[in-house]
């Protein structure tokens, strides 16, 4: 589209009916594979960034009411509530009070940024992809690092890496997440290049809709490989050792990628 918003009373093609709550459970011959293992706000979640993507809206165009995205999803109003509720978090969406919805706008919703436009958190292709974008960026921040980072810097990568053993070792999940998160941009700062720092930053917020969204949030069952993991690139940035450094940033995320394919495989088959 060209800026112009979507009248709310226009039909949408959206294809197929959504169930209200989870889907069945597999029928043990995969026939139910790719679905069987999403509840319905999820799967609605996803349908509206088809539909912002495919329509090809903009920042601020107008996107159907709840009702009639709930009638041509074959849904409830309350699913399609649940779906806006994730994805306004998640910056996609802005709910406007006495005006409806509409896609996040650049500069008014925290997070959003043109990459987010076109990428499908349940996607696995789009996943896939953003890990092969996250490992480029990544190695090339850690070996820069390696050969720029002051001493605070080392501190506060230091610091995170701590941050996220304390939240593995006590099972709390929100201070694990969050030390990872200060760790990998902490990372990129030592670089001393503020482009990565962005991407970086912004390659992470586009990686946690895909946990937030097709994946629930459960994804992060090697915390405590991750946690060697960080030791390890730490050491090599202290050191100096910019291959090390490389080789360290490399095995991270091809784990943590990994970690992404165990749970879809778990989530799938059983």
């Amino acid at each position: 589209m060209d800026g112009n918003p979507v009248p709310a009373a226009g039909p949408v093609p959206v294809a197929g009916p959504v169930p209200a709550g989870p889907t069945a459970p597999p029928d043990g011959n995969g026939g139910e594979a790719a679905r069987a293992y999403r509840p319905g706000y999820e799967l609605v979640a996803e349908r509206i960034l088809q539909l912002i993507a495919e329509s090809r809206l903009r920042p601020g165009d107008r996107l159907p009411t709840e009702n009639d995205l709930a009638a041509q999803l074959g849904t409830s109003r309350t699913v399609v509530r649940e779906a806006v509720k994730i994805l306004s978090a998640l910056g996609r969406v802005s709910v406007q009070k006495g005006r409806g919805l509409y896609v996040a706008d650049d500069e008014g919703m925290p997070g959003s940024s043109r990459w987010g436009r076109f990428f499908l958190p349940t996607d696995l292709e789009h996943v896939y992809r953003l890990f092969e974008f996250r490992r480029i960026q990544e190695v090339a921040a850690g070996r820069l690092a390696a050969a720029r980072a002051t001493p605070a810097q080392l501190r506060a990568i230091a610091a995170a890496a701590q941050t996220c053993r304390e939240g593995h070792e006590t099972g709390r999940r929100e201070l694990f997440d969050r030390g990872d998160d200060d760790f990998h941009i902490s990372v990129a700062a030592a670089s001393h290049n503020p482009f990565l720092v962005d991407a970086v930053r912004e390659a992470r917020r586009l990686q946690r809709q895909s946990s937030t969204i097709g994946l629930h949030g459960t994804v992060g069952g090697h915390a405590e490989e991750a946690v060697a993991e960080h030791a390890a690139i730490y050491r090599a940035i202290r050191d100096g050792d910019q291959e090390a450094a490389a080789l360290a940033v490399t095995a991270h995320l091809d784990n943590t990628l990994e970690d992404y394919r165990r749970e879809i495989r778990r989530r799938v088959f059983g």
